[in-house]
């Protein structure tokens, strides 16, 4: 696969299921939203959660570059196996185009290398 590491630090956020979608989850080019009946989960710029808002920051992504078919099969596999190996803890998200693979910050230099040791690319 062809990756990319984008620049901005994340946080991931829980609020309670019953939340409304709050303005600051909404902002920047970047914010997946997930709600269950247990919790409203949000991913979003790390400088944009408000105190006393549960939340882990630290993180970055990686993007899988280009489109990917839904019949293409082992995508998240294929990148996340190694990183278990390796040790290292990932929080994933899909759209309907691509796959993000959010890593902490302090683990991204070791994933980056771990997935070019796996075969994978990186693009600039």
């Amino acid at each position: 696969m062809r990756l990319t590491v984008c620049d901005q630090r994340l946080a991931v956020c829980r609020l309670d299921g019953a939340t409304d979608i709050p303005d600051w989850a909404l902002q920047g080019s970047f914010f997946p939203v997930t709600r269950s009946t247990d919790e409203l989960s949000v991913v979003c710029l790390e400088s944009l959660v408000p105190k006393g808002v549960r939340a882990e920051g630290g993180w970055r992504a990686m993007r899988v570059a280009g489109v990917i078919e839904f019949s293409v099969i082992g995508v998240l596999a294929g990148l996340t196996v190694p990183l278990a190996e390796a040790g290292v803890s990932v929080f994933a998200i899909s759209t309907f185009d691509t796959d993000y693979l959010l890593v902490k910050e302090h683990d991204l230099g070791r994933a980056v290398e771990v997935l070019r040791n796996a075969g994978h690319v990186f693009e600039r």
